[in-house]
């Protein structure tokens, strides 16, 4: 546990939203970005109470902030700097327990896959051939 006593309401937890992270959403792990200062017990407290779900496991990855360099335009003057560092978990949940990070994506799709079937079927619509009724023929 930290050293500190963290309220799991107040905590900062912002989804990492990513191809990588919306396929690990299929199978029910989600990618968030916490404060460097938490711990698994932090996460897995905060992440129940403010989503009202089971936690089954956590996986903390910190990722070094990628390292820089600024040459200005006389070329002499080289500045050295790095990116902020950055705490990952990666939370698995109960069968059942899902997140809200990628409701609207699905809505998206969901929505083309119906415009594309309406699509399909007006197009198969079309390619039929015009079958004449008999009496029509009779009459000509």
């Amino acid at each position: 546990m930290s050293n500190q006593a963290h309220n799991p309401k107040s905590l900062n937890v912002l989804p990492r939203l990513s191809e990588k992270s919306y396929t690990l959403s299929h199978d029910n792990v989600y990618v968030v970005d916490v404060d460097s200062t938490l711990n698994k017990n932090d996460v897995k407290r905060a992440i129940e109470s403010q989503f009202a779900v089971k936690v089954v496991k956590i996986n903390i990855l910190n990722a070094k902030g990628k390292a820089k360099r600024t040459i200005s335009k006389q070329g002499r003057k080289v500045a050295y700097g790095r990116d902020v560092d950055v705490k990952k978990a990666y939370v698995s949940l109960a069968e059942g327990n899902s997140l809200p990070f990628f409701e609207a994506i699905e809505e998206e799709e969901k929505k083309a896959e119906e415009v594309q079937a309406k699509v399909a079927k007006e197009i198969e619509k079309q390619d039929k051939p015009k079958r004449r009724s008999r009496k029509k023929e009779e009459q000509e």
